[in-house]
């Protein structure tokens, strides 16, 4: 008599246990998941990697050396030295004085101004309010170099228009906007805030779109003023931007005016508008002395570095968040 005969695992309901083999593919694909999402950063952290860090790295190892930047030269260790001449130079103290005067000049433009414009073209209707916008926002997109030929056209002491506006009302003498020294760096500051306008436009109109505005309703049911509505609404909900616009003029005011000082001045007359950016170009593209501005790039790295540090700490304080 014959009986069919059928394994365990053929049976209906009956699993058979998982080979160790299976775990071992089981606990690999948990694995594999768990690194995939860093597999797709992978190529930011290395373009990140080699094009910042590396160089950054490269830049605080070459500020203990002497070199020029020809490859056949060899780099000579000078320990401290370059950071000691640097803090000896005259120019050094100019630059740092003018460095600061750019960064104080920069903030009415890009806080104040533009703070201004967002508020009270808000309430416009939606097509002026973006022809206004865009019309502000225009300066920011153009080349620095094709502003600097416009200004220098605008501001030429003979045949500019606005010397020649400036006659019409009674100027007797014509005013050398880039060749005087006490004229030069102001007029460097007015173009840099000038083409910032509209980036900080844009920023505090994004911002002041994620207002809620029910805010304003119950403000207008309770009487309140246009003032007092900016006052205790608007201005606190926009102190995220206010902070972040600030520390971006702080930290980056001189170097916007970069290309004006370079194309307009060239950090004259008598270094009246060199700032530290432009004092470590100098130093490495004109003097090729490569330890000097390296050592200067350490010493805006960190004092900058601390300067960030210190507006993310305040931000934690001042900020309010719509939660």
């Amino acid at each position: 008599m014959n009986y069919d005969t059928t394994t365990s695992s053929e049976l209906p309901g009956i699993h058979t246990v998982p080979q160790p083999r299976d775990k071992q593919r089981k606990k690999l694909a948990v694995r594999l998941r768990g690194i995939k999402p860093y597999l797709y950063l992978l190529p930011v952290l290395l373009s990140l990697g080699f094009w910042i860090y590396r160089p950054l790295i490269e830049t605080f190892q070459l500020s203990f050396y002497q070199w020029n930047l020809l490859p056949t030269s060899p780099k000579v260790y000078v320990g401290w030295e370059n950071f000691k001449n640097l803090f000896t130079l005259p120019e050094m103290g100019a630059s740092l004085t003018n460095t600061l005067i750019y960064t104080i000049g920069v903030v009415p433009f890009s806080l104040i101004v533009p703070l201004f414009i967002a508020i009270f073209t808000e309430n416009i209707s939606k097509r002026s309010r973006n022809v206004y916008r865009a019309l502000i926002f225009l300066p920011m997109i153009m080349a620095p170099v094709a502003v600097s030929s416009i200004w220098r056209w605008i501001m030429h002491p003979t045949n500019g228009i606005l010397n020649r506006t400036l006659q019409y009302f009674g100027l007797e003498e014509p005013i050398h906007f880039f060749t005087d020294e006490r004229w030069a760096i102001y007029s460097i500051i007015f173009i840099t805030g000038w083409k910032l306008i509209g980036f900080s436009t844009l920023i505090f109109s994004a911002a002041l779109t994620g207002i809620n505005k029910e805010y304003y309703e119950a403000a207008k049911i309770d009487r309140a003023s246009r003032w007092q509505m900016i006052r205790h609404i608007t201005l606190p909900l926009l102190s995220p931007s206010i902070l972040f616009m600030g520390m971006l003029s702080i930290l980056f005011a001189s170097e916007w005016s970069f290309s004006y000082v370079n194309v307009l001045t060239q950090g004259g007359p008598l270094d009246s508008t060199t700032n530290i950016y432009y004092l470590l170009w100098q130093y490495g593209f004109q003097t090729f002395a490569v330890g000097w501005s390296s050592a200067a790039a350490v010493v805006l790295f960190i004092g900058f570095g601390l300067i960030a540090l210190g507006f993310m700490k305040l931000s934690k304080k001042l900020t309010f968040f719509d939660d």
